[in-house]
Formats: C-alpha cells, sequence, structure tokens
C-alpha cells in the first residue's frame, strides 16, 4: 500500500483563528478582516442596531456558568471531560474548554481532528472508527508531532487489520478504543464472539495498535433501563480485558456519555469497581450552551434524580440565542420574522421567542407567553401574536434554540456578548 502523508500543518496556539473575513453574516459592516483583538475595540452593541440581523450570538456569563457546573458535576464522580467538538466546532469554544479543566476534545471525523490540532489542540478523542486511506493519511500525519495524543475506536477485525497494516507501513503507533455497543444502537461490538475477533486481530499488530480502553455512546439506546445495562456490560467487557493484561495504558480509559445521560454513565462507570486503575473520561458537547428542546428536558430529569447535580443547584442555561428582526405583520395576529431554516435549527423543535426589543428602548423584555412560532421556511418564520400585541416592523425578537449542534453549523461567526450585549470578540466556526 502506498503511503501519501499530508504535507506539514501550520499551527496556531489555541483557540487562534487569524483575521475574521468581511463577508460574514451577523457581524458588524467591516470595510477589512478583522483581528480577534480588534473587535471589543470596535464598541459594537446588538441592542444599538451595530449587528446586521439575524445573527447568532452566545452569552460569555451563561457560557461560564455553564463551564463550572459541568467541571463541578464532572470533578464530583472523579471523572475527566473531553467535550464533543462537534457540537460547535469552534476552536475558541475548545479553548475555553480546556481553560475550564477538560482533559481533551471529543470530534468525530480526521477533518475535525485536523481543525483542532490547527488551532493548538494536543489530545483528541475520535469517538468513531478511522476509515479510509486519506482519513488515515491525515491522521498519521498529526501523529508524526510527539506531543499529539489521539484515540480512536475500533470494532471489526476487518477494520482492525486495515488500520494495523497503514500504520505499520507508516512506522507509527496507533492508540484505540475498543466500542462497545447494543442490537438496535449504532456501532460497536454486540456479543462476545465479535469481542474476541477483534482481540485476536489486535494481536496480530502489537507494537502498532495499543488498546488503551473501552468506549460507549449510550445515546442511541432508548430508555434509561437499556442505557443502564449497557453501560454495566461495558465495565464487564472493560473487566474481562484488563484480567487478561490486554491494555498498554494505564490507567485504562474508559468512555461515553453524551449530553443527555451524562450522569448515568457517571453513575454507573463510578460505582464499576474495577481491580485495575480507571479514567474515566465524559464526553458531553452541548452542555456549554445547553438549549430549550431535548436537552433542556433532559436537565430536568438530571436535577430530579441525580443527587449530585441537585446539590449543585441551578442547572444548565441557554447560551446560544439567534436574534432577528419583525419584517411584517401582514395580518393582526401574525408577524414575520426575518430567520428561517437557514439561520437555526428546526429538527428537534422551533425556536423559541424570548425576549422583545424595540430599538431605543433601554432594555429587551421578556415576550408575551401566547407567542410562538408557527412555521418556520428557508428565510422566514410565522410567528403567532395577539391583535392587541404591542409589535411592529423592525422590533427585535431573541429566540432560544433546540438542538445547538444544527445551529452553529449554520454560522460561519457568531457574536460573543455580555449581560448587556456589548461585543466582546467574534467565534468563528469549522465545519
Amino acid at each position: 500500500m502506498e503511503i501519501t502523508p499530508f504535507k506539514a500543518i501550520e499551527t496556531r496556539s489555541v483557540g487562534d483563528s487569524g483575521a475574521i473575513g468581511v463577508l460574514n453574516k451577523g457581524i458588524g459592516l467591516l470595510e477589512e478582516p478583522i483581528r480577534h483583538d480588534q473587535v471589543a475595540q470596535r464598541g459594537w452593541n446588538l441592542l444599538r442596531e451595530d449587528l446586521t440581523l439575524p445573527a447568532a450570538v452566545l452569552r460569555q456569563d451563561l457560557l461560564e456558568h455553564n463551564l463550572e457546573w459541568m467541571r463541578q458535576f464532572a470533578a464530583a464522580y472523579h471523572a475527566r471531560l473531553a467535550p464533543h467538538g462537534k457540537t460547535t466546532m469552534a476552536p475558541r469554544l475548545f479553548s475555553m474548554q480546556l481553560a475550564a479543566g477538560a482533559w481533551g476534545i471529543t470530534l468525530a471525523t480526521a477533518h475535525q481532528t485536523h481543525v483542532a490540532y490547527a488551532h493548538g489542540v494536543r489530545r483528541v478523542l475520535m469517538a468513531n472508527q478511522l476509515i479510509g486511506k486519506p482519513n488515515m493519511a491525515l491522521i498519521a500525519t498529526l501523529l508524526r508531532d510527539p506531543g499529539f495524543e489521539f484515540y480512536c475506536l475500533i470494532d471489526s477485525a476487518v477494520q482492525v487489520n486495515q488500520i494495523g497494516e497503514y500504520f505499520s507501513r507508516c512506522g507509527l503507533r496507533l492508540n484505540v478504543l475498543l466500542e462497545v455497543g447494543a442490537d438496535g444502537g449504532r456501532a460497536g461490538v454486540r456479543t462476545d464472539e465479535q469481542l474476541q475477533s477483534v482481540l485476536g486481530a489486535l494481536a496480530r499488530w502489537s507494537g502498532t495498535l495499543a488498546l488503551c480502553g473501552v468506549e460507549v455512546y449510550e445515546g442511541a439506546v432508548d430508555g434509561e433501563a437499556a442505557i443502564r445495562s449497557l453501560l454495566e456490560r461495558t465495565v464487564e467487557v472493560t473487566r474481562q480485558i484488563a484480567a487478561k493484561s490486554l491494555f498498554e495504558r494505564s490507567p485504562i480509559l474508559l468512555s461515553g456519555a453524551g449530553s443527555a445521560w451524562y450522569d448515568v454513565v457517571a453513575e454507573v462507570f463510578s460505582a464499576g469497581d474495577l481491580a485495575s486503575p480507571v479514567e474515566t473520561v465524559l464526553r458531553p458537547g452541548c452542555y456549554l450552551t445547553h438549549d430549550i428542546g431535548a436537552y433542556r428536558a433532559a436537565q430536568a430529569r438530571i436535577l430530579k434524580n441525580n443527587p449530585v447535580a441537585r446539590q449543585l443547584g441551578e442547572g444548565l442555561e441557554p447560551a446560544l440565542q439567534v436574534w432577528a428582526y419583525v419584517q411584517s405583520i401582514p395580518e393582526p395576529e401574525k408577524a414575520i420574522i426575518g430567520l428561517g431554516r437557514r439561520d437555526a435549527a428546526f429538527d428537534s423543535g422551533l425556536p423559541v421567542p424570548a425576549l422583545h426589543f424595540r430599538p431605543g428602548q433601554t432594555a429587551p423584555s421578556p415576550v408575551p407567553g401566547h407567542w410562538a412560532l408557527t412555521r418556520i421556511m428557508d428565510q422566514h418564520a410565522y410567528l403567532q401574536v395577539a391583535g392587541r400585541d404591542d409589535i411592529q416592523p423592525g422590533d427585535m425578537i431573541a429566540f432560544n434554540i433546540a438542538h445547538p449542534c444544527l445551529t452553529f453549523d449554520k454560522w460561519r461567526v457568531l457574536a460573543l456578548v455580555n449581560r448587556s450585549y456589548d461585543v466582546l470578540d467574534l467565534i468563528e466556526t469549522f465545519f
């Protein structure tokens, strides 16, 4: 097999994205690219209409609240955090998470790993199988940096042989985690026969592939009972492999947890009582911005059932909003908003109006409880109002969103703002 490594990759410090171009939506008017250290000097303020709307904004104070809340939650279970970077694909937010104590960043693809590395991230857990020669070549290039620590998943003998052959020819050592799965779920070994097949293939690549731990993604399984069963089986698989002294890392990595069930993962893994030293790594991604959809419902369950979460008091707060203008009021009970599918996620529920502001007022006010979006199109949304409501074209509405992953990927730049909506920085994404 011909080895075609990529050229050396130019890197920046963690979170440094260089200059921001002038053609991005949702930012102030620019005649030339702007550096991050110049943004605050502009004195932009969302409420003074210094940004073009629609605009996606991140509340810095709420981001910091969510970071600290999750840090304390993980620490209570002696777990580490490797937040899933696919949610934001924003290196400046990766930097914020690492500065708050994250063990590393989780990513899903070789390309995402490349983006993180190019912005200074030096520990990545790729919660996916490494498949395909171009993807292997990209990771091989990164691994030539001895300061880069990387893990990917394995779940079949065929895949193990593919990566074993490639990295053996490269003369590189690749860290891998065995993925455990469940019937009806996503990837991962289901049976003991599959497990033994993978372990047998690994033995053939001793010196090239290093088994460092076990991983599971519980979010593709329905119901708490089934999730707990999957997690308990993951612990048992880890125990069996440790008993055979097949792990080449100490402590053993044991990783799970999407954004909805991280509490159950922490509970089960912390109670695993493994004889070998274990480093538990939780991988929620959406906690940083939270939302008002499925993750708010999950947080309500966590606060109700988990004693650590209850002790921490107030839970996660939605820190991501999309602001838009009222475009038209063609009917007494219908306002047309300049926000659409190109601006906010709609797969897990429509955006929810939260704040109403008329330029020239002193501060936004909460919207009436009966306001709700009823339909969303590419660039427009239908807002149900009452004929008596004080709303007019040119008013600004802030919307909370459901599913941050599919809102972030609609924006190349999001404004980082304080409580007064002064623009402190611009956060770039790299999807």
